[in-house]
Order: structure tokens, then sequence, then C-alpha cells
């Protein structure tokens, strides 16, 4: 079964997962983000969804890291069962920063409403659908979605939670044409900040994404009129961004 927790220096979500969670958690991504062109106007977030994907696969090919959790076999039922296995298994694990995290969980919101769109019957009771009520992908999305909110939830104070779960769902945002560049300036500042002050600036983060006023508007008019000097698309433009060498979990 697939956990998660907050890392050592509060820089990010570590995901842990057998072999058989991160093959299904994987398959369900790509399903609910849809093929490459089937959702243009939320291009960003589909990649931004993906890239957790990307992180999934290395961790299946073995190229991320692995734990080892007890799986409450004990000698008495190794006795009872008369086999012999181990009292641990492996776990693969990858890292995700905050900002990105949160970001996916919450476009992931986007994308299960888009999937169910498409396969549901119109004007019909969505939640008794015959194609919806046990729809595997979503039912893994959900769960995904779960487990940070509960890793979430372990890493801030019970108010900050509160708070938090009213900005992301008092009234549903939509992230089509969410800039890919806010993001990336997000995820490289709350880098930058302390440990300590990674903590405070998760709730200040998600109110950002979710209300999309403010800097973020900010940002797009700078990235807007940036294009039309450069006479390129505005997502082509990258910010000038200072990335560590390496990331300090």
């Amino acid at each position: 079964m697939i956990f998660a927790n907050n890392t050592p220096n509060n820089t990010g979500v570590a995901i842990h997962g057998d072999f058989l969670d991160f093959e299904a958690l994987y398959k369900s991504f790509h399903d609910i983000v849809g093929e490459e062109e089937e959702y243009m106007s939320f291009s960003a977030a589909r990649i931004r969804v993906l890239g957790v994907c990307y992180d999934i696969r290395h961790a299946l090919q073995g190229d991320r890291d692995a734990i080892f959790v007890d799986n409450g076999l004990t000698a008495n039922h190794r006795q009872k069962m008369a086999v012999i296995a181990p009292d641990k298994n492996l776990y693969l694990s990858i890292r995700v920063l905050w900002p990105e995290m949160l970001f996916v969980m919450m476009s992931l919101n986007d994308f299960i409403k888009l999937h169910v769109s498409k396969v549901a019957k119109p004007n019909y009771d969505i939640m008794w659908d015959k194609n919806i009520a046990w729809d595997e992908t979503i039912a893994q999305v959900r769960h995904f979605q779960s487990i940070i909110a509960k890793c979430l939830k372990e890493t801030v104070s019970e108010g900050s939670y509160s708070r938090m779960m009213n900005v992301m769902h008092k009234t549903h945002t939509w992230y089509d044409g969410f800039p890919r560049q806010y993001l990336d300036i997000l995820n490289s500042r709350f880098l930058r900040m302390s440990p300590e002050k990674r903590l405070k600036n998760i709730s200040p983060i998600i109110r950002q994404m979710a209300d999309r006023h403010g800097e973020y508007r900010e940002v797009m008019d700078v990235f807007k009129v940036e294009g039309i000097r450069r006479n390129v698309p505005p997502n082509s433009i990258n910010p000038a961004l200072k990335w560590p060498d390496e990331i300090e979990w």
C-alpha cells in the first residue's frame, strides 16, 4: 500500500510503494491525463502530472531510492503456513517538492472531471453511472490524493490544515492555462527557504495556486508583455531562476 511522509528538511513529499503499487499508479496517471492533444488547455498541468510519472518509472527501473517496510509476517505466521519468507517488503521511493506535489494534487481534480465527462452518460447522476461508480483509474487517483492529504495533515498544524482544505475545496479551481513558469518560480523560491520557513509557507503557496490573484497575475502580465516584445508565445519564455546543484530533502 502506498504511503507518504514529509522529508526531513520539509522540502517535499516522499512517496513509497511496492512494484505493483507504483505500476498501478503510473498507469492511472497516464489514463487520467488523456492523450497528448486531448486536453490542450491543460497541457502544462498534464506535463507536471507526467513529471511524477517520470520519477515513478525510474523507480520501477531501480533508479530511485528504496526502503524496507515491515509486512506483519511473524515467526508464528511462518510456522503455521509452513513457509520461509522475510518479515519486510521492499518499497520503492520517490520524492517531490511540496509546491509541485500540491499543484499535481489539485490539478488532478480537473483531470478527474474531464475523465468523468468523457466516460459518463450526459445528464446522469455520475455517482451512480456504471462507467464511473467503480472506475479503477479514478479510484487510484483519489487514493493517491488522500495519501498526500494525510501527509499534509501530519506535517502542518490542525488549524493550518483546515484552512488549506477550505482554500482547496471552497470553490473548484480549473488549472487550464496555468503557466508552468509560475510553478517553477514557487519551486525555486521554496528551495531557497530554511526548513522552518518552508513549513510556514505551505499554506500561502496553496492559496497562491488556488486563488490565482496578486503575484500570479503580475507574473502572467510580465510574460505576456515579454512574449509580445520577443514575438513568441508567453509560455516559451523561461524565467531566470537559481536551482541548487543537489536538493537537501
